[in-house]
């Protein structure tokens, strides 16, 4: 099953969606602020990834911006999650990079089908 890479502060967050996601049999990999998730992006070539947007270090749209201008992770897909759901965050996080968006908490069979459908499009 191919590689996520969650990038998320929050412990609670990251041990319920590695689980869940594991149980689901993808690999996965954890970052915990924006700069670490960068460098195991460019280091671990992830399939996907779960980019929480308010982070310590380097925020989520900073990390998002530095791996779509870097041409080695343009690639792989992002998906912004945040729990900022007001008007105007999603295109924030689209303009960002991210190429999709989900609100926290997630509801992860919404989740999952982001997830699936951004890997099936997704050139190998």
């Amino acid at each position: 099953m191919p590689k996520l890479l969650i990038v998320e502060d929050n412990e609670m967050n990251r041990d319920m969606l590695s689980r869940r996601l594991e149980r689901r049999g993808y690999e996965i990999i954890i970052a915990v602020d924006g700069a670490e998730g960068v460098a195991m992006a460019r280091s671990e070539k992830p399939a996907l990834i779960l980019m929480d947007m308010s982070l310590p270090v380097m925020d989520g749209w900073t990390a998002t911006r530095t791996l779509k201008d870097d041409p080695d992770t343009r690639h792989i897909p992002v998906i912004g999650l945040t729990a900022h759901a007001m008007a105007g965050d999603r295109e924030k996080c689209l303009q960002s990079g991210c190429d999709d968006y989900d609100t926290k908490p997630v509801e992860f069979t919404r989740l999952i089908e982001k997830i699936t459908t951004h890997l099936n499009s997704t050139p190998s």
